[in-house]
């Protein structure tokens, strides 16, 4: 990790943001998503918009076509036994449009906003449209 830490950098904000949506959310009823990008040129990963996103296809929508991003993503889910759970993943977007560049620079952070989010499982999409199974997904578990 150290060599993408020197690399990749999160302002005293964003970091404040990443504790602040994952603890926030971590009782929540409604799924909550926000949506995080790397500045090409400082390196800076911070979230594309202030919005939190509740509805999927919103979320979908609002996903480049040939850009990839980081989606924080807390979604409530009522288990088998009876029991609510909500897991906090990362959705890593990679649509199959986007240029090397832009891979190798996400795919270079990825852990390193693994980490930093304190996310307990990364999902990759390459289809906005995977958003609207991402329950399916997130069940098993």
């Amino acid at each position: 990790m150290a060599s993408e830490s020197r690399l990749y950098t999160f302002s005293p904000a964003t970091t404040a943001d990443l504790r602040k949506f994952r603890l926030g959310t971590s009782r929540a009823k409604d799924p909550q998503a926000v949506i995080y990008q790397i500045d090409k040129h400082t390196l800076e990963i911070a979230q594309a918009d202030d919005v939190t996103y509740t509805n999927m296809q919103e979320l979908a929508n609002e996903l480049p076509a040939h850009s990839p991003r980081y989606v924080l993503l807390s979604y409530p889910l009522t288990l088998t036994s009876g029991r609510l759970s909500v897991p906090y993943v990362m959705v890593y977007y990679l649509p199959v449009t986007c240029n090397a560049e832009l891979r190798m620079l996400y795919a270079g952070a990825k852990e390193l906003m693994r980490n930093t989010a304190e996310v307990g499982r990364v999902i990759e999409m390459a289809d906005p449209e995977d958003l609207e199974e991402i329950e399916k997904r997130l069940g098993g578990e």
